[in-house]
């Protein structure tokens, strides 16, 4: 059986699911390898991004909760469109985390399903 992948993009991917930073971090990594400058840069690892990713998606759901929370309260400061995209943006990036522990964990079940 023969199996072809195709490369992963994780910075588009972290850009579609709103991670932005996260995007602009993986960007800039991949231009300085590109580059053979990298130096004194700290080699990343998948753990360490995904780490990162779900602490975004962490910050992002507190948040909308705090918005929410203001909401509630009836603070002029805090407008429910805000809320509302802010309360989206955290479901989304909650959406795709999950979706990539689902991916890992099939991937894991595939690689361990393999007769050797």
């Amino acid at each position: 059986m023969d199996l072809k992948l195709k490369p992963f993009d994780f910075a588009q991917a972290a850009a579609k699911a709103g991670m932005s930073d996260i995007a602009e971090r993986v960007q800039a990594k991949t231009r300085l390898d590109a580059l053979g400058g990298a130096g004194n840069v700290e080699k990343s690892s998948f753990q360490a991004a995904f780490s990162s990713a779900l602490g975004s998606v962490s910050q992002a759901q507190n948040q909308a909760s705090a918005m929410q929370r203001e909401v509630q309260f009836d603070n002029p400061t805090v407008s429910l469109e805000q809320t509302m995209i802010s309360m989206q943006k955290a479901q989304l990036g909650f959406q795709s985390a999950v979706q990539v522990r689902n991916k890992l964990v099939q991937a894991y079940t595939d690689i361990m399903n393999m007769q050797v």
